[in-house]
């Protein structure tokens, strides 16, 4: 299994010259300034600690190299494009959605059931990341009520509600939280992020926020069958391309997100349903069945684990590429993540819509889905 520090230093060196800087040395890294209000292309790794330049007049193109590297492999990477502040804020929002604390008024289209105790408190800076980090600091989850540690009836208490129980761990799904955050929302329709994924899509018409989920694995949590996303997404065209964001150091006891290189040209065929996501077992059954389909067998496949990559970087997936994540190994650390799904700008509702928990309440009553209009609200196009 290839990590992705070897990945990213192949897009670092196959991306060179490909994006004109002013005669400097360049690679194609971006940043999304979600506290501030810029964009820019880093021209080396001093550029990070420099002031902010001002908003470009025209968002940063992918190189053909990079868009060539997506259609042949099926993902691209993009290191630290969040600051740690922006990751710290993300997760501490987090904490508040799921204590039912929405400041957009509306709630999200699923959430779990409420977290009562209080959150835990919010890390501030890089210093006190690479403290915990370098392990001067205590990893075990306490109150935010108070200086010393307290014990509630079922442990500790730290992020995603984790209480120090390791039985029956639950993975904490959210769907679309944008709609009761604002901080989330004005990530997810981040004109930069789009334009990528509309270029990387080959989307001239660009591209539309269908849906995001929010994955918390709490300590000890199992695993995630590897699927595809897209059966998942009832529009036309079917097409569907996936930003996934770390919001935690992808630790291999974390279980990352893992790729199959190339899986997202194989066809169709597979026995039986991705229902039951989360399996203490036969996480690869499904893969193990597309892949016979495709005359393979498990040793011919190529896994890159994201295993290595900061919080606040993310990879850009095709909706049809294999992929899912091992158990939460740690006994103290979560591991969460933010993945939105993009669709092109110009899909419509298919008739499966009406069949789908998913999409059913956008179409119920309605004779025709595909004549229902998809309101910026619910599915916003970030535009450019």
């Amino acid at each position: 299994m290839t990590s992705t520090d070897e990945l990213i230093q192949k897009a670092t060196d196959t991306d060179k010259n490909e994006v004109e800087c002013d005669s400097q040395e360049e690679s194609f890294l971006f940043r999304v300034p979600l506290l501030e209000s810029y964009h820019r292309l880093q021209h080396d790794a001093d550029a990070v600690n420099q002031p902010p330049p001002a908003i470009p007049e025209a968002l940063l193109d992918a190189p053909p190299s990079m868009i060539e590297r997506f259609q042949s492999e099926g993902f691209c990477v993009f290191p630290e494009v969040l600051s740690l502040k922006d990751v710290h804020a993300l997760n501490d929002r987090l904490e508040d959605v799921l204590r039912g604390q929405y400041d957009r008024k509306a709630a999200p289209d699923k959430i779990p059931k409420k977290i009562k105790t209080p959150k835990p408190p919010m890390k501030t800076s890089d210093a006190e990341e690479k403290k915990s980090e370098n392990g001067d600091e205590d990893d075990t989850p306490t109150n935010a009520g108070s200086k010393k540690k307290k014990k509630s009836k079922g442990g500790w208490v730290g992020p995603i509600g984790f209480s120090g129980n390791y039985q029956n761990v639950k993975v904490l799904q959210i769907i679309n939280i944008h709609k009761a955050d604002s901080l989330y929302r004005r990530l997810e329709t981040n004109p930069q992020l789009a334009h990528l994924v509309a270029q990387l899509a080959q989307w001239p018409q660009g591209a539309r926020l269908a849906q995001d989920q929010v994955w918390a694995k709490p300590p000890g949590a199992p695993p995630l069958v590897f699927h595809r996303d897209s059966p998942y997404f009832m529009f036309d065209p079917n097409d569907v391309v996936t930003v996934w964001i770390a919001l935690d150091d992808m630790l291999e006891e974390l279980g990352p997100l893992e790729y199959v290189v190339g899986s997202h040209k194989w066809g169709d065929g597979r026995v039986g349903s991705a229902s039951q996501f989360f399996q203490a077992s036969n996480v690869h059954n499904l893969l193990q069945s597309a892949a016979s389909c495709e005359g393979l067998a498990m040793d011919d496949l190529t896994i890159i684990s994201m295993k290595g990559i900061k919080a606040g970087s993310l990879s850009i997936h095709h909706g049809k590429i294999w992929h899912g994540s091992n158990k939460n190994q740690s006994k103290t650390k979560p591991r969460r993540g933010l993945g939105l799904h993009f669709v092109p700008a110009n899909v419509k509702f298919t008739r499966e819509a009406q069949q789908s928990k998913l999409w059913k309440p956008y179409v119920e009553g309605v004779a025709d889905p595909s004549k229902v209009e998809l309101s910026q609200e619910n599915f916003p196009i970030c535009k450019w």
